[in-house]
């Protein structure tokens, strides 16, 4: 029998050295889409939407609301991303959801 506060697994958390360079230099990491435009670099943004453009892949998200408004209808370009000052950014992710959800973008 386990003690109420005793885990039931590995903790969670970063990966090990081997796979350090996973979020930040090589990727990065965001829950939802509206989060990629309002928070990540212009390298994330522009490495996602060529991504999402590739002929193989769009057929696979063009049925995907999220990616049809913020992507493929431009808005998260045009009207998402300028609205957030990302060197002034909530420090904490549950803020700025808020903020994304109170302005009406929060499409999961």
């Amino acid at each position: 029998r386990r003690d109420r506060h005793e885990r039931a697994g590995p903790p969670g958390g970063r990966p090990g050295p081997a796979l350090s360079g996973l979020d930040g230099d090589v990727t990065c990491h965001w829950r939802n889409l509206p989060l990629l435009y309002a928070r990540e670099s212009d390298r994330a943004v522009e490495v996602a939407q060529k991504a999402a453009h590739a002929a193989d892949i769009r057929p696979l998200l063009a049925n995907w609301p999220p990616a049809d408004t913020l992507i493929y209808s431009g808005a998260g370009l045009s009207t998402l991303r300028p609205a957030f000052d990302r060197a002034c950014l909530p420090q904490r992710e549950q803020a700025l959801r808020k903020v994304i959800r109170n302005s009406g973008w929060w499409i999961v």
